[in-house]
């Protein structure tokens, strides 16, 4: 097997923590989810992509999702009621959030860089490096009840939120319609349930690289962007191989996966001291198993929309792409002084994906990144299905 590669069912019985910026932090144990066999909600899906998985434990609807629209956008779900899910995931960067590590409710700073919901449905696992967290309703509970970061703030407060909730009496028509069948209506799993289910509907899927590779479209992409369509594919930059297929994530589940795949993969991002390691609390996938070669594993994020999801990597620790490719240029980052200093090109337990090093001309570092602007899903960023109820969220300024 793979050192990139995880089955989630041997991990069955860890601990499952998590939450909005990514921070594996919290307490939280579940069964492995029951597969719904065939689901009753009718998928809006961009050509070639496949049906996602829909689970038992929360069957999707029109009324759901429409329930979970509002709970996404509203900031009475936190604890001051200053902080909605989509202050760490805004629509207007693909539902990233543009800081360095996300921050919570009550003002912390977070370990980890919130990424972007796009196709968020189709993640084997969630968050940076959780490999037990294997549906969107599990995680969607994280950064409700996370205490270590606070993010939402429910923890001995879910009664008082309810409330704000429950007498609401637009909110009573939107849990009545999700769940007709409940004797309470109001209840934190069905708050999950109902986020959940709205961020399982945000499938981006009509790039100028989807228009051209999947509809027949050719003159949608760019001279450039089919250059660096190219590069990006090939061995000599070996991008692929973490960033493959039609979610450009190789971690994918979806109803025709016999069996998800978790992958996590060492990026030589660090090498404190020179014996592999990483920061405290930013350990990835070695947080979990203890295992000395999981040390500094995190799950390689999908590259749609990643225009607008900077600043990048776990820790928002690089800031543009430009920036990125040189990374992995060069075959891993060089910390050249401090507590963190170390070669990450010479990490011990760098993934063998990672290309040991490779050269590109000013050119083709342009459409290396035109190539990736390519993946921008401008019907994605403005579709009104997405955008706040409440009118607080803006969506991209392209899209007016």
């Amino acid at each position: 097997m793979s050192r990139g590669l995880i089955r989630i069912g041997a991990l069955a019985g860890l601990l499952a923590v998590g939450g909005c910026g990514g921070d594996d932090s919290g307490d939280n144990s579940s069964a492995p989810p029951q597969e719904l066999p065939r689901s009753g909600y009718s998928w809006s899906l961009p050509p070639g992509f496949p049906t996602p998985q829909e689970f038992a434990e929360n069957p999707l609807s029109d009324a759901k999702v429409e329930l979970g629209r509002h709970l996404f956008y509203d900031a009475r779900l936190s604890i001051n009621q200053t902080t909605s899910c989509a202050s760490c995931h805004l629509p207007a960067r693909a539902f990233a959030d543009g800081r360095v590590t996300a921050v919570g409710a009550t003002g912390q700073v977070h370990l980890r860089n919130a990424m972007s919901l796009t196709n968020v449905v189709y993640n084997a696992t969630f968050d940076w490096a959780n490999p037990v967290l294997t549906t969107l309703h599990q995680q969607a509970l994280t950064p409700m009840f996370n205490e270590f970061p606070v993010e939402l703030g429910w923890a001995d407060h879910e009664a008082e939120i309810l409330d704000r909730l429950r007498y609401d009496p637009l909110y009573q028509d939107l849990f009545v319609a999700a769940y007709p069948d409940a004797t309470d209506h109001f209840t934190a799993d069905q708050v999950a349930k109902g986020v959940a289910a709205f961020v399982s509907t945000l499938i981006s899927g009509n790039s100028a690289y989807d228009q051209s590779t999947l509809q027949g479209n050719r003159d949608a992409m760019s001279e450039a962007a089919r250059r660096g369509q190219e590069l990006f594919f090939s061995e000599r930059m070996e991008c692929f191989h973490c960033h493959g297929g039609f979610n450009f994530s190789q971690s994918v589940n979806h109803s025709g996966t016999t069996l998800p795949q978790a992958e996590f993969h060492n990026n030589g991002l660090y090498n404190i001291g020179g014996a592999g390691d990483y920061p405290l609390g930013n350990r990835g996938l070695w947080e979990f198993t203890q295992q000395p070669a999981d040390m500094g594993r995190f799950r390689a994020p999908t590259l749609r929309n990643i225009e607008l999801t900077a600043p990048y990597m776990h820790d928002g620790s690089i800031a543009t792409l430009e920036e990125v490719i040189d990374h992995y240029a060069r075959g891993g980052r060089l910390v050249r002084e401090g507590p963190l200093a170390g070669d990450g090109a010479l990490n011990p337990f760098k993934s063998e994906l990672m290309p040991a090093r490779f050269s590109l001309t000013d050119q083709e570092k342009l459409d290396i990144i035109a190539f990736l602007k390519s993946l921008t899903d401008w019907n994605f960023l403005c579709n009104a299905r997405f955008a706040d109820p409440f009118g607080n969220f803006e969506r991209h300024s392209d899209c007016y």
